[in-house]
């Protein structure tokens, strides 16, 4: 079902989940309720369209847009591991010469940028089709971790630099008094909560939230970069978020898994619950 386009004053601010999987797509029978598709977000402002990440989930997004006849996308990049950022190359309305595309990244500055490694993963003997291929007008920008900036239409982008390999960019969307938080991927340090992410979630109506492995696993998956729903949860309480998603499930994670996990999250807080692939939350 399409969402009306038409603005208004102050419109609630739409979220649908196209990919929730970390690490690696997950095609099986056994991930069908919460998805296998990895991390990739869409965020409606009116009319304006904003994507986080673009992990596989984003080649369903990108048919949906063009159904829709999107021309202009943003998307914010946490970071540029495989798991968010190979469905780029699928992404459809990228090779439509009338759509503008605006990329931005926040740990590359001081390594060559966004561009060289856009087009490095496009290119043979890994990928048949190069960046130049996609036709659009495509805008590539690089900027540091921690710096906020506006998009225009009252949309204002505040961000945070994260714990993980090769750096991640932590995101917070504003607009109309209210605010949505993507914290992806992140790890954190037992018995510290984080202070970049605490100042970047405070008062957040939702935060979508790291939570790859339980705290039985935790322990074995050090420096891996990863974090758990009951540290998101600390960390929401902390700064008086108002709800948290569950969020970038671990491929071993099945659905009767996350079943099991969800509730266990929901018996420490009400106001958690797991992301699932096509789920939409509104802001209002």
């Amino acid at each position: 079902m399409a969402w009306p386009l038409e603005r208004r004053e102050i419109g609630p601010v739409k979220i649908r989940f196209w990919g929730v999987r970390g690490s690696i797509s997950t095609p099986s029978p056994r991930h069908i309720a919460f998805g296998g598709n990895t991390s990739c977000i869409e965020v409606r402002i009116d009319d304006r369209v904003i994507v986080l990440d673009a992990g596989t989930g984003i080649r369903n997004l990108g048919n949906f847009l063009v159904k829709e006849d999107i021309k202009s996308v943003d998307i914010l990049l946490s970071h540029t591991h495989w798991d968010h950022m190979n469905g780029f190359p699928f992404f459809t309305p990228a090779y439509d010469p009338n759509c503008e595309i605006t990329i931005k990244a926040g740990h590359l500055i001081d390594q060559g940028g966004l561009r060289r490694i856009l087009s490095g993963q496009m290119t043979q003997p890994m990928f048949p089709v190069p960046l130049e291929a996609m036709k659009s007008k495509m805008n590539i920008e690089d900027f540091r971790a921690g710096e906020s900036f506006e998009m225009g239409d009252g949309i204002r982008i505040k961000t945070a630099m994260l714990n993980h390999p090769n750096g991640a960019t932590g995101y917070r969307i504003e607009h109309g008094g209210r605010s949505l938080c993507y914290i992806t991927d992140t790890e954190h340090v037992p018995g510290e909560l984080d202070s970049n992410i605490l100042k970047l979630i405070e008062g957040a109506d939702l935060v979508i939230y790291d939570s790859t492995y339980t705290e039985e696993e935790f322990p074995q998956k050090v420096g891996w970069g990863h974090s758990t729903w009951n540290e998101g949860v600390k960390l929401c309480r902390e700064a008086g978020a108002g709800s948290m998603a569950i969020f970038h499930h671990d491929p071993d994670h099945e659905d009767a898994f996350m079943d099991k996990l969800e509730g266990d999250a929901r018996s420490e807080w009400d106001n958690v619950f797991a992301a699932r692939e096509q789920m939409k939350v509104e802001l209002t």
